[in-house]
């Protein structure tokens, strides 16, 4: 079933912009020239492609003014953070989240603004370059530039077929009244996994970059999208073809686990052997603030995540340069006493600050334990130039080889290899200092939920594997704080009501919002 739809205008790309790495082009605002004099040069498109990166880092906090981070967000919906901050009322929208009453004024708007500000400037990419003379490109950096806005655009679209579903998709810019189709999540994602196909058969799509330009799209990155997707879509028509990328990255001999699990969340270690894919932030010289958070820079996600008015009393070096932070994301009773005191990865995933360290304002929600992976440390935003919140160097590790190994053993087992799905699922499991086991798709998915705690997995893999119903239960919350079980009636986010107004009466809302 289809509706129409009316989305509204996006800010146009190039306003001072970064794209992913460091080192990448800033851009300076294409003031008074027409816009199809501005974008004839190879300059131009370069900025315009920056600009097309950039709401990856809006996320955190961006054009709606909302702690959005990809992974906290996913999160809250499953069963392993709680929100907190000060009270019930802090972040109103987050506290809903959590207990599946989000409505369609309090509701999640940063995904989705960002992510189709990501889309319209994904588009522009592929007109301005259609517009270009002959000659003012090469012929591979024409692909190049155009491969790299295709990915990004469906990068953009899975987080918005993720999280909202039944959405407008559309591979070219909308005119005036903006009036589009709403396509059900099922018709989104064919539209989607036809358009990845064919952008990972693309031969310009490059395997990787160069250090100083780390954090462009890659086939690697292709190849995790595709494997989610068709997971979560439970689309065993193409689960052959997801193991064969996740055995291709496995065989490549590029990635490979990190030793030290804890290592891996340091700055140093950005873009390890273990990294697929990251979105980069950078304390040096950030210039991202309160008054212009769509700017380069750091994330503000640290500060969130922070406990708060955290005091060490402790020498253990994991905990003495972590400063305070605002007390969201705290990790239930129930998360902690999942693991095994063997698992290496307890330590590195989770902050005990009543062993560790003192709070003496716990807030709301408070547990006594926070999330390690994401520590907002005091070296990790001592060079920014604009507001220390927002300044944190933390990139967001998206995609990691842990995550292919445990893709690839699910997968192997829905093609009857036991042998395989062993020995990906136990490669996994040794790193963290834990016996060999036989895979199933219990323990797989359960190994999953101790790897990523606070990485963004756990909610969809609840729903792809049909347990979300029975877990995500007032009854499984340690500390009675979800008060509404989830129902497939709440499984995607309502789409905001200011979008729904615009449309006239033509836009259907999810669930029963």
């Amino acid at each position: 079933m289809k509706n129409q739809y009316i989305l509204m205008s996006v800010v146009a790309a190039g306003l001072s912009l970064s794209a992913c790495s460091d080192d990448f082009l800033e851009v300076t605002s294409p003031t008074d020239t027409f816009i199809e004099e501005y974008y004839t040069t190879e300059k131009s498109i370069d900025e315009a492609l920056v600009a097309a990166y950039a709401p990856l880092h809006w996320y955190d906090y961006g054009s709606s003014y909302q702690y959005c981070s990809l992974n906290f967000v996913a999160d809250l919906l499953g069963d392993d953070l709680y929100p907190n901050g000060s009270s019930n009322t802090d972040q109103p929208f987050l506290q809903l989240m959590f207990n599946y009453s989000m409505t369609p004024i309090v509701c999640c708007t940063g995904i989705w603004s960002d992510s189709y500000s990501g889309v319209k400037r994904s588009n522009d990419v592929i007109k301005y370059v259609n517009w270009l003379q002959e000659g003012v490109l090469t012929a591979d950096k024409k692909a190049s530039v155009l491969i790299q806005a295709r990915l990004l655009r469906l990068f953009y679209y899975n987080q918005l077929w993720k999280f909202y579903g039944n959405i407008p998709c559309y591979f070219e810019n909308l005119e005036a009244p903006y009036i589009y189709e709403q396509s059900t999540a099922d018709e989104v994602y064919a539209m989607l996994i036809e358009e990845l196909e064919s952008i990972i058969s693309d031969p310009a799509l490059k395997e990787d970059w160069p250090d100083d330009e780390k954090g462009r799209v890659t086939k690697p990155l292709a190849y995790m999208l595709y494997a989610e997707m068709v997971m979560l879509q439970n689309d065993n028509s193409r689960y052959s073809k997801a193991l064969g990328f996740m055995e291709t990255l496995i065989n490549s001999g590029r990635f490979g686990l990190m030793d030290n699990f804890t290592a891996i969340w340091d700055e140093e270690n950005e873009w390890c052997k273990e990294s697929i894919f990251e979105i980069n932030y950078y304390d040096d010289n950030s210039v991202r603030g309160w008054s212009n958070q769509l700017a380069a820079g750091g994330s503000v996600a640290p500060r969130l995540w922070g406990p708060r008015s955290f005091q060490v009393n402790s020498t253990n070096p994991n905990y003495a340069t972590i400063a305070a932070g605002w007390g969201f994301g705290s990790v239930p009773l129930h998360t902690v006493a999942i693991f095994d005191p063997a698992d290496k990865r307890l330590e590195a995933s989770i902050l005990d600050m009543y062993a560790n360290g003192t709070t003496d304002d716990p807030g709301w929600m408070a547990t006594g334990y926070h999330t390690y992976k994401y520590a907002n440390k005091l070296e990790n935003n001592k060079d920014q130039k604009a507001d220390a919140d927002l300044g944190f160097n933390n990139n967001l590790r998206v995609y990691r080889f842990a995550e292919t190994l445990l893709n690839a053993a699910e997968l192997s087992l829905a093609a009857g290899s036991q042998a395989n799905a062993d020995k990906y699922l136990n490669m996994v499991r040794e790193r963290a200092g834990l016996p060999a086991t036989t895979a199933s798709v219990d323990n797989i998915i359960d190994e999953r939920r101790h790897e990523f705690i606070a990485e963004g997995k756990r909610y969809f893999d609840l729903v792809r594997t049909g347990k979300a119903a029975s877990t995500l239960t007032p009854a499984n919350d340690s500390g009675h704080y979800r008060t509404k079980g989830w129902s497939e009636d709440v499984r995607y986010f309502p789409i905001p009501q200011d979008n729904i107004d615009a449309a006239k009466g033509t836009l259907k809302q999810n669930g029963s919002y």
